[in-house]
């Protein structure tokens, strides 16, 4: 697996709203690309750039893929981040 800069993973508008999305609790593709203007193969493709930066997790029941938000990655960006509000 090639890992994805987490910063680069979250720049993309549509990202972002996945990410707001999955805030909110677990979704399938079909679930989250309601309420964007692109395709469920676009959605899917946003989503792997999101696993690869380790930033949302998938785990299978049956045939459908359920995403969720991976708190160990914000975990990874909250650690980077807090060094500029130190001191």
């Amino acid at each position: 697996m090639v890992e994805t800069d987490a910063f680069a993973a979250i720049s993309d508008p549509n990202r972002r709203y996945l990410l707001e999305e999955l805030r909110r609790g677990p979704k399938t593709v079909n679930e989250l690309a309601t309420g964007l203007p692109i395709s469920r193969p676009a959605v899917s493709q946003h989503l792997k750039a999101l696993l690869d930066a380790r930033l949302v997790k998938v785990k299978s029941e049956g045939t459908r893929r359920i995403y969720a938000v991976d708190d160990s990655g914000f975990f990874h960006l909250n650690l980077w981040l807090d060094q500029f509000w130190s001191e």
